[in-house]
């Protein structure tokens, strides 16, 4: 799965680099903890995920856990806007289920469709959508329920609560957890479509 596997202390320099360069991009100075990573992956039925998609993998954290759950026929698409973390993915995973695309979350339905696939059955989010602006979270948001298949779900971790009151808007049925063993302590959202939420 890995040509070179890298260790926890580059992830975390790296990781750590783009954080004093743009804080509000990653909103923690350290990767995710087991812990989190383990409650964010821990509802997924990986025997019936396809196609997976994941917004903002940087240093490949969750990514790896996910390459290690995910069936051997499954897609993983990670969507990253930062390009030192492309890189460093690229250079560092070899699993041909992942596919590393330097983009951004509001094109997931275009990106989907250029790796062969109409639906993702799972779209797992870091990016913290506390510090993007209103237009574009709202956009992502949207573009993100329309690219799940039916049945689907939009698994969302952050540092903050702020977007819970989007993602019931626009999913409709949220359920929720706290992680405190991270830094920082991470909120978890677990979104599947409803037919009461908006759809406009």
């Amino acid at each position: 799965m890995l040509k070179a596997e890298p260790t926890q202390n580059e992830q975390r320099l790296l990781f750590a680099r783009t954080f004093f360069r743009n804080p509000r991009m990653l909103g923690s100075i350290i990767p995710s903890s087991r812990f989190l990573i383990r409650e964010v992956l821990e509802p997924i039925a990986w025997d019936q995920a396809h196609v997976i998609v994941e917004y903002g993998p940087g240093v490949g954290t969750i990514t790896e856990q996910i390459l290690r759950r995910m069936r051997p026929d499954a897609t993983l698409i990670a969507i990253e806007t930062n390009s030192d973390f492309v890189r460093f993915l690229r250079a560092s995973y070899t699993d041909p289920r992942l596919k590393v695309v330097e983009g951004s979350a509001a094109d997931v339905g275009r990106i989907l469709r250029e790796h062969g696939h109409a639906h993702a059955n799972y779209i797992i989010s870091g990016i913290p959508f506390s510090t993007i602006p209103e237009s574009l979270r709202d956009h992502i948001l949207r573009e993100s329920r329309a690219a799940l298949e039916a049945g689907g779900a939009f698994v969302v971790y952050q540092f903050s609560s702020r977007v819970l009151a989007d993602l019931k808007r626009i999913f409709g049925h949220v359920q929720r957890s706290f992680q405190l063993l991270n830094v920082l302590p991470a909120h978890l959202f677990f979104c599947t479509r409803s037919a009461g939420a908006e759809t406009e």
